[in-house]
């Protein structure tokens, strides 16, 4: 069985149409390796006409060696859909759930051959990408149109979803794993410890065009609104690009340290810009941060990422339900 198979839905057609004459649900995910022998050739596809210095390569492959040569990636968004499917047959629209990646299989054009070949005309593209750039979404949908491209002229159609950082139900599902971090502390520090929301930097030039920074600080108010928490910051991590261009700041390591100077004792990090526990958030953050946290004398706990929490997949359901942006 192939790897986009290992991710299609049931078999067979008759789903019928629903919303805008949309027959389907691709979400569309970064990819991940889910092999050692994977690590390199998926590496090569992500720095493929991209400005990555070769030792920052080195230095993500050698994170990767870390975690067992593999990333969770492919196996949570697996749980997504599975999630989502369940969620829409719940509801009486049992229409199919695929999934596409960018950068690793199931390729896009792999999972829209398959569509194609099982009937598949029209279908609702969900970006699982949090906040909004050119990195995030811009390439995501012409890496779609490129597939689309590949596979001929009978790919089906792909309309998308909106951007959905400030939906209910991711804040609720981000505001759920906070608090699950922060029970973690000893109640008597607990009021105490600082919330830092992260998210993946990116190049100031970037940024400037985009919704991204702001989403994030509308994203971080809400969740602590919802926790009830007024000590709270956001930074970002897992810079890749050239030294000499300016990148979103501030890091996350020096948030960390700041907070230790101005009295903390416990800091939660909660990965607002990721959707799944990948190798960005179980490295940087579980090793590096929390080892500039340990330096500082300072408790680290990290909230889960969405993964495939009951409200997040709510949230995917939602998206369908309203369909594509007008």
């Amino acid at each position: 069985m192939s790897g986009t198979e290992s991710l299609s839905p049931e078999r067979g057609r008759g789903q019928g149409e629903g919303v805008a004459g949309i027959d389907s649900v691709l979400l569309i995910a970064f990819g991940g390796p889910e092999r050692p022998e994977d690590v390199g050739p998926f590496l090569q596809i992500v720095a493929a006409d991209r400005p990555i210095p070769p030792e920052r390569l080195e230095e993500v492959a050698h994170h990767y060696d870390l975690m067992g040569g593999r990333s969770p990636l492919t196996e949570l968004t697996r749980r997504q859909s599975e999630g989502l499917r369940a969620a829409l047959a719940a509801a009486g629209r049992a229409v199919p759930v695929w999934v596409g990646m960018r950068n690793w299989h199931p390729f896009l054009h792999e999972t829209l051959a398959e569509m194609k070949d099982r009937g598949c005309r029209k279908a609702l593209g969900i970006i699982l990408s949090s906040l909004v750039t050119a990195a995030s979404w811009s390439r995501y949908v012409g890496d779609v149109a490129a597939a689309r491209e590949k596979v001929g002229p009978d790919a089906p159609e792909v309309v998308y979803a909106p951007p959905w950082s400030e939906h209910p139900r991711f804040i609720e599902a981000m505001a759920d794993r906070a608090r699950a971090a922060l029970a973690g502390i000893d109640a008597a520090r607990r009021a105490d410890a600082r919330l830092v929301f992260t998210a993946h930097s990116v190049p100031v030039s970037m940024a400037a065009g985009s919704p991204y920074a702001a989403q994030l600080e509308t994203a971080a108010r809400a969740i602590a609104a919802a926790l009830g928490r007024s000590g709270w910051a956001v930074a970002y991590q897992s810079r890749s690009g050239s030294p000499r261009d300016p990148w979103l700041e501030p890091d996350v390591a020096d948030v960390i340290r700041e907070a230790a100077r101005t009295g903390a004792r416990d800091v939660v990090v909660v990965p607002v810009g990721f959707v799944c526990d990948h190798v960005e958030v179980l490295y940087d953050l579980d090793v590096e941060a929390k080892a500039v946290a340990r330096s500082c004398d300072l408790g680290f706990h990290r909230a889960a990422a969405a993964n495939d929490h009951p409200a997040f997949v709510a949230m995917l359901a939602d998206l369908v339900r309203r369909g594509p942006a007008p």
